[in-house]
């Protein structure tokens, strides 16, 4: 699950405007480089699924339960702490702790070559990257303030684990599964463009200062990172066709 709750205002307002700084970047090249780690992350995370489905690794995790609910544990330390630390650490540290995420995703990500066909997994992958990237053109360019969808995507975000929990205890609800991927694409969607346009707030906060604006903008990566890991989950729920369904 998306760790957006994360409030991007506990940021230190220190780090405010100054007129006699030069920044070292510009917004768009501070942008471009947020959705460069991005997919630096995606594409680990893709190539440790397939490299892991194709020796085998995957039906070990299914015939070991707790090396799956281990790996689970581990990302979400990961996330934690990634967020938790963020002002303390060094970026190389930064950086790292992205890399691990995105390699432990990989590994759990390999199951689903076993539960889906290729060419299905490549369509919704594809589906995926059209609808994030209207939705982050649409963060990076709109003059609304999407903060104010904030309280409302967090609601999303409860509702979405509660209707996790549920599903996964109670059984035989196809039709409230459905319900909950519409939910979950709009509501990561939503997140998307409201991430996006939190690349430039971070911008506005950290750009006289180059190693907090190098953390902030690997902190954005994974924020958009995880919204395209969590569409494309609600999305393969929704349209793919599962191998056992035959």
């Amino acid at each position: 699950m998306d760790d957006n709750s994360y409030n991007y205002d506990q940021f230190p307002q220190q780090y405010g405007f100054d007129s006699a700084y030069t920044p070292s970047v510009t917004l768009n090249q501070y942008i471009a480089r947020t959705f460069g780690w991005m997919f630096l992350g995606l594409l680990i995370t893709f190539a440790v699924a397939v490299a892991t489905a194709a020796f085998g690794l995957a039906f070990s995790l299914i015939e070991s339960p707790f090396a799956l609910i281990a790996l689970t544990v581990v990302e979400l330390i990961v996330v934690v702490a990634f967020s938790a630390t963020l002002l303390k650490r060094p970026v190389g540290v930064t950086r790292a702790l992205f890399f691990l995420y995105a390699v432990l995703n990989g590994v759990v990500f390999s199951l689903y070559f076993l539960m889906f066909e290729v060419v299905n997994l490549m369509a919704v992958f594809l589906l995926t990257a059209l609808f994030f990237g209207a939705f982050a053109l649409y963060g990076r360019f709109t003059k609304t303030d999407l903060s104010r969808l904030r309280p409302l995507l967090v609601g999303g975000l409860i509702f979405l684990l509660i209707a996790a929990l549920l599903m996964a205890f109670i059984p035989g609800f196809s039709f409230l599964e459905r319900v909950v991927c519409m939910i979950g694409i709009v509501v990561f969607l939503c997140f998307t463009a409201y991430d996006v346009q939190k690349i430039k707030a971070n911008y506005d906060y950290f750009y006289n200062d180059s190693v907090m604006l190098q953390k902030a903008s690997v902190y954005s990566a994974l924020q958009l990172y995880l919204d395209f890991i969590n569409l494309f989950l609600y999305l393969l729920r929704f349209f793919g066709s599962s191998r056992n369904s035959r």
